[in-house]
C-alpha cells in the first residue's frame, strides 16, 4: 500500500492549473478596471495584457498535458 502524502503529477499539475486560472482571472479583472476608471496608461495596459496572454498558454499546455489524446 501506497499511503505516501506526496501528490501525484496530475495533481501537482492540477493545482498548477488553478493557481494559474486565478491569477489570469485577477489580471482580467485588473485590466477592465484601469480601462474603466481610464487611470493607466496604455503601456501599463499593454505589459498586463502580455501576463494575461503568457498566463494563457501556459494554462493551455498544462491543460492539454492532462487531456489524454483520444485518436478518433
Amino acid at each position: 500500500m501506497n499511503n505516501s502524502p506526496e501528490m501525484t503529477h496530475n495533481e501537482v499539475l492540477r493545482v498548477r492549473l488553478a493557481v494559474l486560472q486565478r491569477e489570469h482571472r485577477d489580471l482580467d479583472q485588473a485590466i477592465r478596471a484601469l480601462e474603466e476608471t481610464g487611470t493607466a496608461d496604455r503601456f501599463t495596459v499593454k505589459r498586463l495584457k502580455k501576463q494575461k496572454l503568457a498566463l494563457k498558454d501556459k494554462i493551455s499546455a498544462i491543460e492539454d498535458e492532462l487531456t489524454p489524446d483520444i485518436i478518433a
